[in-house]
């Protein structure tokens, strides 16, 4: 069994310590174990160990908004789409059948970090699973705390893709989102059965950002040493980020991505871990 490892660390001193090594700067400390991974630490944990049917801990997490984005278009603040079972977090996407004056005919669960645990550099651990179901559209992943339309960074730990069964960790940059260029390899594929646990990891340095499954690399990116592709956004992976989990569903685009509105998707989270040196 799960135990619950949680101690606040936004004390002054704390906070003044981690901003000096680009460090967690906000949120909560947990050690499931001392040690962490090649010379890191463990800084954050959370394990999903709050009794069934409770929500996430909000001193980290809040639900994400509703916008025109395909991931985050039919977004619910209900309960039946996030909540805890059984030490894990449950993520759903499932028929709306419950909110008549909401005219998304699916709704979708999604959290995110955002103001409450942000930090840069380090690793990410996600134990997870899901399922391959014809326009299953989970994904674990990383956007920057402050907004900057000029800097673009998202960092995909993984994302799933429908029925085929593989698992996607992707990079994007300004480069490759706004000025659609293409500068090295930023997505990389693995075959993978989803629907059995697996650990889906990224190690985000300042020069370099590594995939891993299960603590074999899948795909590297490095940052550029050439100026001119430097100034056009191929590194904007230099300043804090935040987590998000969510379970979406496909928009059509391709068939293995089409939403089938009658069914119900979900996804569960054993546990987050985040590592720093």
């Amino acid at each position: 069994m799960k135990k619950r490892h949680y101690t606040r660390i936004c004390t002054l001193a704390a906070m003044a310590m981690a901003t000096a090594f680009a460090a967690i700067a906000y949120g909560h400390s947990a050690s499931p174990t001392a040690s962490g991974h090649d010379g890191y630490r463990l800084v954050f944990a959370d394990e999903f160990d709050l009794p069934d049917g409770s929500q996430p801990d909000s001193t980290v997490w809040g639900r994400c908004k509703r916008y025109n984005h395909g991931w985050n278009r039919w977004i619910s603040t209900s309960t039946e789409v996030v909540y805890i079972k059984k030490g894990k977090l449950v993520l759903k996407a499932i028929p709306n059948t419950i909110e008549p004056t909401d005219t998304a005919p699916m709704l979708t669960g999604a959290i995110e970090s955002r103001g409450k645990l942000g930090f840069q550099y380090g690793r990410v651990d996600v134990r997870m699973k899901s399922s391959h179901k014809t326009g299953n559209f989970p994904a674990a992943w990383m956007k920057p705390e402050t907004i900057d339309p000029n800097r673009y960074g998202e960092i995909d730990i993984v994302e799933g893709c429908g029925d085929l069964k593989v698992a996607q960790q992707t990079l994007h940059n300004h480069l490759s989102v706004v000025l659609k260029k293409k500068y090295g390899q930023n997505a990389f594929r693995k075959e993978l059965k989803m629907d059995k646990w697996h650990i889906y990891s990224v190690v985000w340095t300042p020069t370099r950002i590594t995939f891993l499954i299960d603590n074999k690399e899948t795909g590297t990116y490095n940052k550029a040493t050439d100026k001119s592709i430097l100034q056009q956004g191929q590194w904007t992976f230099d300043r804090p980020f935040y987590l998000i989990l969510n379970q979406s569903v496909g928009n059509g685009l391709y068939p293995c991505m089409m939403p089938q509105m009658d069914e119900t998707y979900e996804t569960q989270v054993d546990w987050v871990r985040v590592y720093q040196k």
